[in-house]
């Protein structure tokens, strides 16, 4: 067990995480603003996009790159930098870093070698769209980017079918039309809401049935990043019957889904698979190394 004390002050370093406007400049924070002028360096997934916002408010800090392609080896040298005491900030084009963007893994390094992690609130484009999107607010499950293999994509809206939770979406307007498709498919026809081009000067909201909105993206101008606002399951079906989406899943496939999908690591994977299952965890364990043999 660890307890971090984020403001007092002391001789570590601290990677500090922070959002950037997901396209309105002026949704940046005087403290966002200030802790990239601090720092010693800035970790960003596009340099030549950061570099724009930064020159906007002339912001001189050095800046590295911290993409999907460059991370293993990037953390490596972060770390170190942390390890000597520097302010290290990490950033991505727009939004919360480690939110369907770099950052998870290198927080999650820099937990484990004990440097202290500060995140600064700020833009999220899913949270502006749920709540702009007049849908339940109370419980909702943030999925991101559905996975672009149709098989696998179906199977994943197959299991947040049973959610009563607003489900969330990211989606790029090239796959729009074959994912409302395939959530008329699975979903049936729910309340559905499209945002697109949030905080910007076309920002737009579609409201309407998932059968409807497809109608429109057949016959509307698809540009823009979209947040997909979709209605939770309104059956009345007992929580026990929502919990087994992965009944039909072996230990193996339990614990791989945790892996590839959720970027766990195997200990957390099995531990989680365990919870699930509500069975301990060593038999979990033994089952699943069985099942690799």
């Amino acid at each position: 067990m660890r307890i971090q004390k984020s403001f007092e002050k002391e001789e570590s370093g601290t990677l500090y995480v922070v959002p950037t406007p997901i396209g309105n400049l002026e949704d940046i924070t005087y403290r966002a603003l200030q802790t990239l002028k601090n720092a010693h360096i800035i970790a960003a997934e596009d340099t030549r996009n950061t570099r724009k916002l930064l020159n906007h408010f002339e912001i001189k800090t050095k800046l590295i790159s911290y993409h999907e392609h460059n991370k293993m080896s990037r953390e490596d040298q972060l770390i170190t930098r942390l390890g000597k005491g520097e302010q290290v900030a990490i950033v991505s084009d727009a939004g919360m870093p480690a939110i369907s963007d770099p950052g998870y893994e290198l927080v999650k390094h820099a937990i484990e070698q004990d440097q202290k992690v500060v995140v600064l609130p700020g833009a999220n484009a899913a949270l502006c769209a749920l709540v702009g999107s007049g849908l339940p607010t109370d419980a909702f499950y943030f999925y991101g980017f559905l996975p672009r293999k149709k098989k696998d994509k179906m199977n994943e809206l197959n299991r947040l079918a049973k959610l009563q939770a607003t489900l969330l979406f990211y989606e790029s307007p090239y796959r729009l039309k074959d994912t409302l498709k395939a959530m008329m498919e699975v979903f049936g026809d729910r309340r559905l809401v499209i945002a697109r081009e949030l905080t910007k000067r076309f920002e737009e909201y579609a409201r309407g049935s998932v059968e409807e909105l497809i109608s429109w993206s057949e016959n509307g101008e698809l540009k823009g990043e979209f947040c997909l606002v979709v209605e939770g399951n309104d059956s009345e079906e007992e929580d026990s019957e929502q919990t087994v989406w992965w009944d039909d899943l072996s230990v193996m496939e339990h614990v791989n889904y945790y892996i590839d999908s959720k970027q766990l690591s195997s200990k957390q994977a099995i531990k989680q698979t365990a919870v699930d299952r509500n069975v301990p965890k060593r038999e979990i364990y033994q089952a699943y190394h069985i099942e690799e043999e």
